[in-house]
């Protein structure tokens, strides 16, 4: 999945998780490997999958222009005192992006008061189709961490801590408008990690999600129309140790479309707090590399500095 003529390894692998299989079945045990295997290696990957319909994924990005259409005094009346979730259009850095984040759609009736505030009698349509899909997307998110589980053949007993890392959501809807120069290459999105444990971001025809390999170079991300991308955040590189790669991306906008994504991050409660199993750690190969720390305390940390290596600084041994 990346350009012609890229070392094997830097090639971004695609996996199917296609029909019903069993957990716990040769299949899905095969999988676990496959996916563990391409989070430690490049901390991501692009999924193929059936659970999220073709015609829920269309009708969502319809929805999303209508959203996006309406006038602006409308739009920033979604205001959060929450990072990342208020509208936001003005950001000076990256003039072609704006967005929305709504918080924990799959498990609250956010979506209703979302609706309600952007239309006045609401809008039930674009409602029941954003509680669909990232209840969808929601379910996606705990098989993917029950396979790293599995991959890593770690007990049981850690269904608990994955389920913690799921147990607040952002839902962001994103739009990225034409460059000016529709010949030159545009920042969309700056380069950053996710402060998330999982994301999972799907997006329109239009193109330019990149990330950064381990040998420093920018791969574009060729993604087909029933794909997704799983990206490893910080949360989950350091719960499994540094073993997870948390994938450095960002966008590059060019041509005469405008791009539109969704993403589900999932992410602990602010209270929870964030530990490496024992099993993960080996004096040799895999010293202990963080300390237990508190999610809410973390993400306020990276909110006041914008560190690139915020977690190292922050929990670091």
């Amino acid at each position: 999945m990346g350009s012609e003529g890229e070392n094997e390894s830097e090639i971004i692998p695609c996996l199917k998780f296609l029909g019903d299989f069993k957990e716990g079945s040769e299949e899905w045990k095969e999988l676990s490997k496959k996916v563990r295997e391409a989070c430690e290696r490049h901390g991501c990957f692009i999924l193929i999958n059936d659970m999220v319909p073709k015609g829920l994924r269309d009708d969502m990005f319809l929805c999303m222009k209508e959203l996006f259409d309406l006038p602006e005094e409308t739009k920033r009346k979604h205001i959060s005192p929450k990072a990342y979730r208020s509208y936001n259009c003005d950001c000076p850095l990256v003039t072609l992006c704006q967005s929305f984040g709504i918080d924990d759609v799959p498990i609250s009736d956010s979506a209703h008061a979302f609706t309600n505030l952007m239309w006045p009698r609401g809008n039930p349509s674009f409602c029941d189709t954003l509680n669909s899909t990232s209840s969808k997307m929601f379910e996606l998110t705990f098989m993917i961490l029950k396979m790293i589980l599995e991959g890593y053949g770690l007990p049981k007993q850690y269904t608990s801590d994955i389920e913690e890392m799921k147990s607040s959501s952002n839902f962001r809807l994103i739009k990225y408008i034409v460059p000016q120069n529709d010949e030159v290459c545009e920042i969309g999105l700056l380069p950053h990690t996710d402060k998330s444990a999982l994301t999972i971001l799907c997006e329109n025809e239009v193109q330019g999600l990149e990330v950064l390999t381990k040998t420093n170079k920018w791969i574009p991300l060729k993604i087909p129309q029933e794909g997704f991308v799983v990206l490893v955040g910080d949360i989950l590189k350091a719960w499994s140790n540094g073993r997870l790669d948390a994938a450095t991306h960002r966008v590059m906008m060019k041509g005469e479309k405008e791009r539109y994504s969704f993403a589900l991050f999932s992410v602990p409660k602010e209270e929870v707090k964030i530990e490496v199993p024992p099993e993960l750690v080996e004096d040799n190969m895999y010293p202990l590399r963080y300390k237990p720390f508190n999610y809410g305390e973390y993400f306020k940390y990276f909110v006041s500095t914008l560190k690139e290596n915020a977690l190292d600084v922050f929990a670091g041994v």
